[in-house]
């Protein structure tokens, strides 16, 4: 069976599926790896690289028309979509509860998607394929060095000849994989760290961490399913809200990381609390997107300063500012899912077992995903 490695289009991504350190496994279990001649430009690696690794460098037209599967990082678009023919396997990060019409084209080409958006949090033994981890990992340590870059004063406490400087007061909304990470890098860097989730349990990691867990009053308990927090209500949003923009108001620097998988990130961040920040304090809302951001004011990829002089700023796709490292954790990801769905060298999709059932978007030309299935339908019509 013939694997191939796309090269990113997308603007601003420089990670890529595969790594050469990660054909091995992949060339061990019978496959053989194409890549897309520039692949791994963005992330600093050769095409001679991956020749010297075992994989056969080709030009664009030769990996799709060869390829059995093809690895991406993101989701197709435009002349890659029309490349994939029927029968191919996609696998990446597609996104596919956010733009479920592509996952109706993909499926009426024939094609089958998966996606490791879908990948079961929860069980233990697919957690060498959580793609959303990892990244949220690199993603996490990469905010607090632009909130640290951006913040004109030290973080760390500083005692010296001139004077002392005050550590800065970090606040982490959202105690996930990247939040965690968030903290842990900004203790590091010496600042005094508070973190806060509407998941009780998320306490512990975040203290096991040397940050104080903010307790609210209103004390709401949002544990959803799979790992992720359950959007609040209303009410519930307002009462918490109120309160949490007293803590924001003491802060240097806020980072926020909450995001719900498939709808709009939870407000965390309101004008009003930003209103009652001091001048020269950050925030960096890791959530921002075209969807929204956790805090009101921000814009997805710009930096904005607000008239009372706290800087907002919305990074898109943290990951891919380090591609490195995050190229070299996503391959660890996509070759341990890929390599879950072969079999004698040859892809064995089992539709029972439960990794294969949630990745599985599209197959046999119909969306096979039931949340995806039920975005397809109009509104009042019938499934």
């Amino acid at each position: 069976m013939k694997v191939g490695v796309a090269r990113e289009t997308a603007a601003g991504e420089r990670r890529v599926a595969l790594v050469p350190e990660a054909l091995g496994k992949l060339t061990a279990a019978g496959l053989e790896i194409l890549v897309e001649a520039g692949a791994g430009a963005g992330a600093m690696i050769p095409d001679e690289a991956f020749a010297n690794a075992g994989a056969r460098v080709v030009a664009t037209d030769e990996l799709y028309a060869q390829s059995d599967v093809v690895l991406r990082v993101q989701k197709p678009a435009g002349a890659e979509v029309s490349r994939l023919r029927s029968g191919q396997v996609v696998i990446g990060l597609l996104a596919p509860l956010l733009d479920p019409s592509l996952m109706q084209t993909l499926a009426d080409a024939g094609v089958t998607a998966v996606s490791l958006d879908a990948i079961p949090r929860t069980l233990s033994r697919a957690q060498t394929m959580d793609a959303l981890s990892s990244q949220a990992n690199v993603g996490g340590y990469k905010a607090v060095l632009i909130a640290a870059n951006t913040y004109g004063r030290y973080f760390p406490l500083l005692t010296t000849a001139a004077g002392t400087a005050k550590p800065a007061n970090v606040l982490v909304l959202g105690i996930g994989v990247a939040g965690l990470q968030a903290i842990g890098t900004a203790r590091r860097l010496g600042a005094v760290v508070s973190a806060y989730d509407v998941r009780p349990e998320t306490a512990e990691q975040a203290e096991s961490l040397g940050a104080k867990f903010v307790r609210l009053k209103t004390a709401i308990d949002a544990t959803g399913a799979g790992g992720y927090a359950r959007a609040l209500t209303p009410g519930e949003q307002a009462a918490q809200q109120a309160e949490l923009n007293e803590v924001i108001g003491n802060q240097d620097i806020v980072i926020t990381t909450a995001q719900v998988p498939g709808r709009k990130p939870p407000l965390l961040v309101t004008a009003a609390a930003v209103g009652s920040m001091k001048p020269g304090s950050v925030i960096v809302d890791m959530a921002a997107s075209a969807l929204g951001g956790n805090c009101e004011l921000s814009r997805a990829g710009e930096t904005v300063v607000t008239e009372n002089g706290v800087t907002i700023v919305a990074p898109e796709n943290l990951p891919a500012s380090m591609p490195a490292s995050s190229s070299q954790f996503y391959a660890r990801n996509i070759s341990a899912l890929l390599l879950n769905m072969v079999s004698g060298g040859a892809l064995a999709l089992d539709l029972e077992e439960e990794v294969t059932r949630a990745t599985v978007i599209t197959h046999g030309g119909k969306v096979t995903s039931e949340a995806v299935a039920k975005l397809l339908v109009p509104a009042g019509g019938a499934a």
